[in-house]
């Protein structure tokens, strides 16, 4: 490295969730360049909106170093680049690391000698070095290790919780080389108040990652196999995991849709290496299988339940309250609540889908999914409570049945509402 943590000036390659907070924590600071291929996105932010709400236009403003681009030359000027991009899976659940190589690319284009490339993006143990390095050096023409270094630094954004922020989550860091890993801590040190862990090695900061959100994936599809078994057994899991919960040590785990950018993805880029070295990872997959699973198995439920009161599933009316992947956010990524209207779908039934966070036009390009805003009451069949926005808590049980027909189904896949004031939970 040829400059100190004084000099630095930072591009951070790409604006979602996980690059803007850091973006702006990096813009208190320093020079920054943030760097996004959505020239609407930049033009939002540029009027001081974040449509993710995960920055507030106060906290925007605050950013006096940061200036937003749409144009990679703008890069030039910067000797440490954090990559942000999203990793996510293809159709047939392998990783898909095409905006990770396309950003490699676009920085590899710029790179100069003694610069410092992060990652930030969730991938398998090995694909900063085996993936992204290769891809800089054939772009800039340098040499890994002696003419630039690289460092990893895996995100823990947690989208929609105002509470664990980028600078309040403690932060893994590492280096290609020991006075990297130095720097590089160093460098996250000076935004993330709650402090830092120097890993090692990259590889195992990427190993730390990946299994962080393999641990809450196994752990959901566990209680979300309990809560099978329980209904089976004619036992509510709700009540039955509150009594577990009395013991100090019962990890407070909740059945339901397990999908977003992380917890739904990153397991398959760690079955993705097993498997290419030859492993077969059996409780890891069994996991995905099980939460792959829900959204047809709620469906099902549903189905279920209609039937037993002689209403007829074929062309019903069936209102599906909520589609982001979790509450109180507007991030539809990877969510598992289509799982449920598909199947719905697959039975003739009208699905209407009512989500008062989702962007319509984000959920009507990525879904094809025309969210419903005035409900009609007393016009559905079955009402499928999906997401537990506050809202829809608010409403309570009676105004919910309200837009439901006499003798309809009411199913509540997150338990927010009392046992007795639904016909169904998981």
């Amino acid at each position: 490295m040829a400059f100190s943590l004084n000099d630095a000036r930072i591009g951070v390659v790409g604006l979602g969730y996980v690059g803007l907070p850091l973006a702006v924590e990096c813009g208190k600071r320093y020079a920054t360049i943030g760097l996004d291929i959505n020239a609407e996105r930049i033009a939002e932010l540029e009027s001081g909106v974040d449509r993710s709400l995960e920055v507030e236009p106060a906290e925007l403003r605050s950013a006096t170093g940061l200036r937003y681009t749409t144009c990679p030359e703008d890069l030039s000027g910067c000797n440490v680049y954090i990559v942000t991009v999203p990793t996510p899976i293809d159709a047939y659940r392998r990783p898909d690391l095409t905006p990770l190589v396309k950003s490699s690319e676009t920085v590899g284009r710029t790179l100069k000698p003694g610069d410092i490339v992060i990652y930030e993006s969730t991938v398998y143990p090995g694909a900063t070095e085996e993936v992204c390095v290769p891809i800089l050096e054939a772009e800039s023409g340098l040499v890994y290790n002696r003419d630039f270094f690289c460092g990893y630094s895996p995100e823990r954004v947690n989208p929609g919780d105002k509470e664990h922020r980028v600078s309040t989550i403690r932060k893994v860091t590492s280096g290609s080389t020991p006075e990297t890993a130095d720097f590089v801590d160093a460098l996250y040190r000076t935004v993330v108040t709650a402090g830092t862990h120097k890993a090692s090695s990259i590889r195992v900061a990427e190993a730390a990652k990946v299994i962080e959100n393999t641990q809450r994936d196994v752990n959901i599809a566990l209680i979300n196999e309990l809560a099978i078994l329980f209904h089976k057994l004619g036992l509510d899991t709700i009540e039955v995991l509150e009594a577990a919960g009395s013991k100090w040590n019962f990890l407070p785990f909740r059945p339901g849709l397990v999908g977003g950018h992380c917890i739904g993805v990153d397991p398959y880029y760690l079955t993705h290496k097993a498997q290419e070295i030859g492993y077969h990872p059996e409780i890891i997959l069994a996991g995905r299988h099980i939460n792959d699973h829900m959204g047809e198995y709620v469906a099902g439920r549903v189905v279920k339940l209609m039937t037993q009161r002689r209403i007829h599933v074929a062309q019903s009316n069936i209102l599906v309250l909520g589609l982001s992947f979790k509450e109180n956010c507007p991030d539809i990524r990877n969510t598992r609540v289509t799982d449920i209207i598909h199947e719905l779908q697959s039975y003739n039934a009208r699905v209407d889908v009512h989500d008062p966070w989702a962007n319509p036009d984000e959920t009507l390009a990525e879904y094809g999914i025309e969210l419903r805003s005035g409900l009609q009451a007393g016009h559905y069949d079955a009402v499928i409570l999906a997401v537990g926005h506050h809202q829809f808590r608010d409403m309570g049980a009676d105004a919910i049945r309200a837009l439901a027909k006499p003798g309809a189904v009411l199913f509540d896949v997150k338990g927010i509402l009392p046992a007795d004031l639904v016909d169904g939970r998981l």
